[in-house]
């Protein structure tokens, strides 16, 4: 098929690449324009989906709305037979959605209806969902509100967002690619009108760490942001990053350290960091933090 592209983030690149590995004639790739990266952020970086589309030869084209009639008028003039849609970041108004002659097909992180919006991976796992998936949605206007052609679940357990991220992505390339084969084989199905939930986007807010919580809780949020933004917590005013940990049968204060290996007690439970990170330092085991950091029992975070 003739197809154009839109991504943005790492989530997009497998679903690229597995295009190409088809045969599909990719005509173009859209993305976010490069962003401020680098230290102090002087310089502008283009997105994962603008550098892996660049080495494969595929035009790159980045505007900053499609709400323009030149941009509406030169996305049609590819004559795309459809556009694959993955964690673009820009909303599609009508006249892109009718553009190509199959409309355009979404890779979506979760099992719709449930997550419909921006950070669906986070979401399912702050929510404790116990499996989550990818499916393959005819676009429409609304805010993930389209049919769904095919998807895959995948139990959560203890994964973390960065893990689940590239299950779904490399999922999701495959059941594009499937999808694409024979479309009238998956029919758009209209999704469910129960069990709707919104996925909105992830506040720095929400990334501390607080003590009141129960640990099984506070791990969700350990692992839901993780790789990033990362949860933190403070100690004599410096954040510190945990990266993992586990939930543990102690009690105490919540926010008291409760022994020699960082534990800390929670609103329910406690938590006990197993790798960590201090400001401008590499990635340590709590251990190795408490070598060179003291955090004695009796401190309360």
């Amino acid at each position: 098929m003739r197809i154009i592209f839109m991504g943005t983030p790492g989530f997009a690149v497998p679903v690229l690449h597995a295009l190409v590995e088809a045969g599909h004639d990719v005509v173009a790739s859209y993305s976010q324009p490069p962003r401020p990266g680098g230290r102090r952020g002087r310089q502008l970086v283009p997105s994962p989906v603008q550098q892996a589309a660049e080495s494969l030869g595929i035009p790159v084209l980045t505007p900053v709305s499609l709400r323009v009639a030149e941009e509406q008028a030169r996305f049609a003039d590819f004559g795309a037979d459809v556009a694959v849609v993955a964690a673009y970041g820009l909303i599609l108004p009508q006249p892109i959605l009718d553009a190509p002659r199959l409309g355009c097909l979404n890779v979506h992180g979760s099992l719709l209806p449930r997550w419909r919006g921006a950070a669906p991976i986070q979401r399912a796992i702050l929510a404790g969902d116990v499996v989550t998936g990818v499916g393959i949605m005819q676009m429409e206007a609304g805010l993930d509100t389209g049919p769904v052609r095919l998807e895959g679940s995948t139990p959560i357990g203890r994964k973390t967002t960065g893990e689940l991220t590239d299950e779904l992505a490399t999922m999701g390339a495959r059941l594009m690619v499937q999808v694409l084969v024979d479309p009238d084989r998956y029919p758009p199905r209209p999704q469910p009108e129960h069990g709707v939930t919104y996925a909105a986007k992830v506040d720095k807010a929400e990334t501390r760490l607080d003590f009141t919580q129960s640990a099984a809780q506070l791990e969700r949020q350990v692992r839901a942001f993780q790789p990033a933004p990362g949860a933190w917590f403070e100690v004599q005013g410096e954040r510190i990053k945990m990266l993992s940990a586990e939930p543990i049968d102690a009690k105490g204060a919540a926010g008291e350290v409760l022994d020699e290996h960082l534990t800390i007690a929670c609103g329910e439970g406690a938590l006990r960091p197993m790798t960590v990170q201090r400001a401008g330092r590499g990635v340590s085991s709590a251990q190795e933090l408490l070598r060179g950091f003291a955090i004695p029992a009796g401190t309360r975070l």
